[in-house]
C-alpha cells in the first residue's frame, strides 16, 4: 500500500445522521453501529464530496497508508444506483479535474452498453491542475466571519478599528463561494443572509462589497454557461436545510443574466418557504439600477 489522502471520520464527533451517505455516489460509506464508517479504501478517491454535508465536522482529510482507489470497482456500485447517480458521479470526477477516472468511468459505461447521462463534450477537463487524491482548495470550507468581527470590533469606547475594506480585506465571509462547490449544509448558512450573484457583478459594480456583500453570504455563478438545473437544486437544498433570513439576487442587465433571477425564484417555490427577495440589476458600465 501507499500513502495517499483519504478521509478520516472523527467518531466522537459523529452522531449517526447519515447526512454524508447520498453525498457519497462512490459508496465508501456506510452508517454502522450508529456511526458513519469507511467501509472500503478501495470506494474512496480522496477528494472530500461528503465533507460538506457533516453538520458535526467529523469528516476531514487525511494521508494514510491506504489501498489505491479503484474507479471500475467503484462504477460497479455506481451503476446500480441508477442514472443521476451515474451523472454525480461523473460530473464529481469532471468538478475535480480527474481526467484519468473520468476517462475510466466513461470507458466502463461504453464497455457494458450503458447510457452516459451527460454529453461527452460537457465532461471534457480543459485545465488539469490537480492531481490524483489531492484535496480540491476549492472545495474546503472556511469561515471568515469571526475574523471580521474581530476587525470591526471597537477598541475602546467611541474608538473603532478600521472596517473590513479599509484594511483591504473586504466583506467575504467564507469560502467557497461558488454555488457548485458550497455544500448546503455548511455551518456559515445558519441563519444567514445570502447574496446570489452572477460572476460579473463584482467586476463590473465597484462598490461591490461594501454596498451588496456586507453582511451577507455570498453564492456566485453563472447562467449561461453552467448547469442551470444543477444551480436550482443545490440552492433549493440550500433553502430548505438553512433558515435563510433573506436573499438579494444580483445579475448584470444583459438579458442572458436574468436567468439567474428566474433561477432562484424557483428555487424559493421549490423549497416551500417564504423568503425576503430582492433583485439588483448592475449595467455594464458599473451603474446599480435597481
Amino acid at each position: 500500500m501507499a500513502k495517499r489522502k483519504i478521509i478520516n471520520i472523527d467518531e466522537e464527533k459523529c452522531n449517526g445522521c447519515g447526512l454524508c451517505i447520498p453525498n457519497c455516489p462512490e459508496g465508501a460509506l456506510q452508517i454502522i453501529d450508529g456511526k458513519a464508517r469507511l467501509i472500503s479504501d478501495l470506494f474512496c478517491d480522496g477528494l472530500g464530496a461528503c465533507i460538506g454535508y457533516c453538520p458535526e465536522g467529523a469528516i476531514t482529510i487525511e494521508e494514510r497508508e491506504a489501498q489505491e482507489y479503484d474507479e471500475r470497482k467503484v462504477m460497479e456500485n455506481i451503476v446500480k444506483q441508477g442514472k443521476n447517480v451515474i451523472k454525480a458521479h461523473l460530473k464529481h470526477l469532471r468538478e475535480h479535474n480527474q481526467s484519468e477516472y473520468l476517462k475510466q468511468a466513461i470507458d466502463f459505461l461504453k464497455e457494458r452498453n450503458i447510457e452516459i447521462p451527460v454529453e461527452e463534450e460537457h465532461l471534457a477537463i480543459k485545465h488539469k491542475h490537480m492531481s490524483p487524491f489531492s484535496e480540491c482548495p476549492g472545495s474546503k470550507i472556511m469561515d471568515f466571519r469571526e475574523e471580521l468581527t474581530k476587525v470591526s470590533k471597537p477598541i475602546s469606547k467611541g474608538v473603532s478599528q478600521p472596517n473590513p475594506s479599509a484594511q483591504g480585506l473586504g466583506q467575504l465571509r467564507q469560502w467557497p463561494v461558488q454555488i457548485m462547490l458550497v455544500p448546503p449544509f455548511a455551518p456559515y448558512l445558519k441563519d444567514a443572509d445570502l447574496l446570489i450573484a452572477a460572476d460579473c457583478v463584482p467586476f463590473a459594480y465597484a462598490d461591490f462589497h461594501d454596498d451588496l456583500l456586507k453582511g451577507k453570504i455570498l453564492l456566485v455563478g453563472c447562467p449561461k454557461f453552467d448547469d442551470v438545473d444543477f444551480y436550482k437544486e443545490r440552492i433549493t437544498q440550500v433553502l430548505k436545510n438553512n433558515n435563510i433570513k433573506s436573499i438579494t439576487c444580483a445579475n448584470m442587465e444583459v438579458p442572458c443574466c436574468f436567468g439567474l433571477v428566474s433561477i432562484v425564484k424557483s428555487a424559493i417555490s421549490a423549497s416551500g418557504k417564504d423568503i425576503p427577495f430582492k433583485e439588483v440589476t448592475i449595467s455594464i458600465k458599473g451603474r446599480r439600477l435597481k
